[in-house]
């Protein structure tokens, strides 16, 4: 089968396959073909393509291949151009574009949306909202050094110091973690929110001051986005913006739920800012966070406050995007050619697949049916729950007709023989053995204590610490170093040697993971 990539429209500098991508498509074992000069406005030349693999076309060829895959979704005359029963995959806004589903549909197409890719986990490598929404937030946090008036990181010179940028992030998605990196890495003060509590942790791991206000969060949906707020909630939420905005100097906003950009700075806000703030709506393609935004342009308030409210951030990193975008449709063919014969399967029964498609051979497709996904564990059912009596006690029964019960192993003599020769020896036993022995027994019994009753994932950090008590055995070992007896040096020599990797291995340890929560680390 053959594949192949039309160039974008002018206003974009996207392009969906790159060299590097092509040999991945390549390997697959697809013939590639890439309308001539398709990468020019990501810097990539058509002589790249050509040592990749790919084959140059027109542009009429280029949307009459067997899988056409395409930044843009289609116009009318590209969709004339598709052949029937080829494979469409481009971001098709499926949801709300119907008239273009209607007509993907009507053309015979299988269309395939790169925006409705499921949240599960195993499809975030085809997830091209994540990947350009990773490089609207490092690109906003560019947009917002280069309009704001100072730096970022503070200085200390001979003239003085200046103090650090503070940045307020609003959201903790994959932008607003994407926003958070790029700031911390510029030297900037980075505060963060998110209405769900469980992103903290990761707004935290990045680097960034989670502003903690249990008042204006609640918990994740099982779609995987954040609830409706409460109207107390939405209240304190709006407060929260309000007082963190006015202290800011950069603000980027990041909450877009489903295509919706809900309000989260009012003008009061804005104008209650600093003069010369920035403020960097990543939402303005759902109409904007800010209410003084407009989507796709750079203005200033009367109050000096910079409102950067552009749709095309990713487009502005081209070569990187066009890189990871290209990448996402690779990991999406390879799922869809298991053979790697150059031959796409579509399995409508795979629910990656199942969610993206749009259209198939004259069927619409859209809306899939619903995937629920959620972290939480599931809730047992009130039948579950509410156990008669009946059932229970038959349960019992029912399980020892099911599975006949073991019987258990006959160990009651071998233990009593084995405590009946311990007693006796330690009858005829001299006093410096008997103290010996005991020092021994209750070293077992505590040992055994400690680790049986600590949790699997303190082992770790529990035995960096406790291996330290090996430097008991080590000071006893070298104290029988000296001794005539050749099997008691022998014996004091490995416990001196074992003693001393155990104490070394374990302060090794602990400084590895102290490490692990060092910034920078």
């Amino acid at each position: 089968m053959r594949i192949s990539v039309p160039a974008a429209p002018a206003e974009q500098r996207l392009v969906a396959a790159t060299p590097d991508t092509v040999q991945k498509l390549v390997t697959l074992g697809y013939d590639v073909a890439v309308e001539a000069g398709a990468g020019e406005r990501s810097s990539l030349a058509d002589a790249a393509y050509e040592a990749a693999g790919a084959t140059l076309v027109t542009r009429a060829e280029a949307w009459a291949g067997d899988v056409v895959t395409a930044v843009e979704a289609p116009g009318p005359e590209d969709i004339g151009l598709l052949q029937p029963g080829a494979t469409l995959i481009a971001p098709l806004a499926p949801q709300a574009s119907p008239g273009l589903v209607e007509d993907l549909r009507a053309a015979g197409v299988t269309a395939l949306a790169l925006d409705a890719v499921p949240r599960l986990s195993r499809a975030q490598a085809l997830d091209v909202l994540s990947t350009k929404s990773n490089v609207s937030g490092y690109r906003a946090v560019i947009e917002a050094a280069e309009s704001y008036g100072g730096m970022f990181a503070g200085q200390v010179t001979a003239a003085g110091k200046t103090a650090p940028a503070t940045v307020f992030v609003i959201g903790g998605g994959v932008a607003g973690l994407a926003a958070i990196g790029a700031a911390v890495s510029l030297g900037a003060q980075v505060r963060a929110f998110d209405v769900r509590p469980e992103a903290a942790e990761q707004i935290e791991s990045m680097g960034a001051t989670f502003v903690t206000a249990p008042e204006a969060q609640q918990e994740v949906s099982p779609d995987g986005y954040a609830s409706p707020l409460t109207e107390a909630q939405q209240a304190a939420a709006m407060e929260l913006y309000a007082r963190e905005a006015a202290g800011a100097d950069v603000v980027i906003t990041t909450a877009l739920v489903r295509g919706a950009a809900p309000t989260t700075l009012t003008a009061a806000t804005v104008a209650a800012m600093r003069p010369g703030s920035v403020i960097v709506d990543l939402a303005a393609s759902g109409g904007g966070n800010c209410e003084a935004t407009l989507p796709g342009e750079r203005t200033v308030t009367d109050g000096g406050v910079t409102v950067i409210g552009y749709t095309d951030l990713p487009g502005r990193m081209p070569r990187h995007t066009s890189q990871l975008v290209g990448t996402n449709i690779v990991n999406l063919l390879k799922l869809m050619t298991p053979g790697k014969d150059g031959q796409m399967v579509l399995d409508l029964e795979d629910d990656v697949i199942r969610g993206m498609a749009v259209a198939h051979a004259g069927d619409l497709l859209w809306p899939p049916p619903p995937i629920t996904v959620s972290a939480a564990p599931s809730a047992a059912t009130p039948a579950e729950q509410a156990e008669t009596p009946a059932t229970a006690s038959a349960a019992p029964e029912a399980a020892t007709k099911a599975t006949p019960a073991r019987a258990p192993k006959k160990r009651t003599w071998p233990m009593l023989a084995s405590a009946a020769a311990l007693a006796l020896a330690l009858a005829f036993a001299d006093a410096a053995f008997l103290a010996a022995f005991t020092v021994f027994a209750l070293a077992v019994v505590i040992g055994y204590y400690v680790i049986s009753n600590v949790s699997h994932s303190l082992h770790t950090p529990l035995m960096s610490q406790t291996n330290a008590i090996s430097g008991i055995i080590l000071i006893g070992a070298l104290l029988q170093l000296g001794s005539s007896d050749p099997v008691v040096t022998t014996l004091a020599f490995l416990a001196a040697a074992i003693a001393s990797i155990n104490v070394f291995g374990g302060f090794l340890v602990t400084y590895r993971m102290l490490g692990m929560f060092q910034k920078g680390a």
